[in-house]
C-alpha cells in the first residue's frame, strides 16, 4: 500500500514523498522536519496511527498538518475516533490512486 501511495503522490507537481516504516518513525520524522500533509494507517507497527494522530495534535508545531487516514478499519466507530482525534479525512482500503490524489490536493489547499 505504501508503494502505491508513493507512486501516486510522486506524480503530483512540487511534491516530495517521505515514507516512515512505522508510527514511531513517522513521529520522529514529523518532529525533525517540515511536512505539509500526512497519510496515516491505523494499523502500524510500534505505534498505531491513532496514537500518532493524538501525539501530532498535541504538539503545537504539528497540530496544523492535515492528516488523512488510510486503513482497512471500516467501522463507523473507527472513523469517528480518528476524526475526533484530529484526522481531516478517512479513506478505507482498497483505495484508488485518483481518490488519494484528489484528497491530497484538497488537503494541501486548506
Amino acid at each position: 500500500m505504501r508503494q502505491l501511495l508513493v507512486f501516486a503522490l510522486s506524480g503530483m507537481k512540487d511534491v516530495e514523498v517521505v515514507e516512515a516504516k512505522d508510527g514511531m518513525d513517522g513521529l520522529r520524522q514529523f518532529t525533525s522536519d517540515h511536512f505539509d500533509l500526512a497519510f496515516v494507517d491505523i494499523n502500524m507497527p510500534v505505534m498505531d496511527g491513532l496514537k500518532l494522530i493524538r501525539l501530532m495534535r498535541a504538539e503545537e508545531r504539528l497540530e496544523a498538518i492535515p492528516i488523512c487516514v488510510i486503513t482497512t478499519e471500516g467501522a463507523r466507530e473507527d472513523r469517528e475516533r480518528a476524526i475526533d482525534l484530529g484526522a481531516d479525512e478517512y479513506l478505507t482500503k482498497p483505495i484508488r490512486a485518483n481518490k488519494v490524489l484528489s484528497v491530497a490536493s484538497m488537503l494541501l489547499k486548506k
